[in-house]
């Protein structure tokens, strides 16, 4: 058991700092969601349909799977069912009819402007701990471990 101590208990600073910034960004999340589930939605679902709004409105499920992380295999599973809530219509790609594209709809477009203005409100207010000067730094900083 000493020898796992010390792997669980006297951490260098810098895994230290990285196991700080996991539980950080954990509570974070934990924030945002909350908010998602107060208005019964789900963080990772709008995220999707942010993704796409960042894409101009429509995108391959491939390149969507690849902005979010999963595999090409799941996305299709987590699309269904906001093409079946009419927040996205999945269709051949008009560019190459072997190819899929999803596009957000009007009532996804609804959705997210009904919805984000309340959630970066909250996540303002949360960051607002922080100076500008401070959110600087972050920023900097998150650039430097981000490649």
């Amino acid at each position: 058991m000493d020898e796992l101590q010390k792997y669980v208990l006297e951490q260098p600073s810098k895994v230290r700092a990285f196991f700080a910034l996991v539980e950080t960004t954990a509570g974070l999340i934990g924030v945002s969601e909350k908010y998602w589930q107060s208005h019964g939605l789900n963080g990772a679902r709008i995220r999707i349909l942010v993704e796409i709004a960042k894409a101009g409105g429509s995108l391959l499920p491939s390149a969507l799977a690849g902005r979010i992380g999963v595999t090409k295999a799941n996305i299709s599973v987590l699309l269904v069912p906001l093409a079946n809530e009419g927040y996205v219509r999945i269709a051949d790609d008009p560019e190459d009819g072997r190819r899929r594209r999803v596009t957000l709809t009007p009532a996804g477009e609804r959705l997210l402007l009904d919805t984000l203005p309340g959630n970066r409100e909250v996540l303002g207010d949360l960051m607002s701990r922080l100076s500008d000067a401070e959110i600087g730094q972050l920023l900097e900083l998150l650039g430097k471990l981000g490649g």
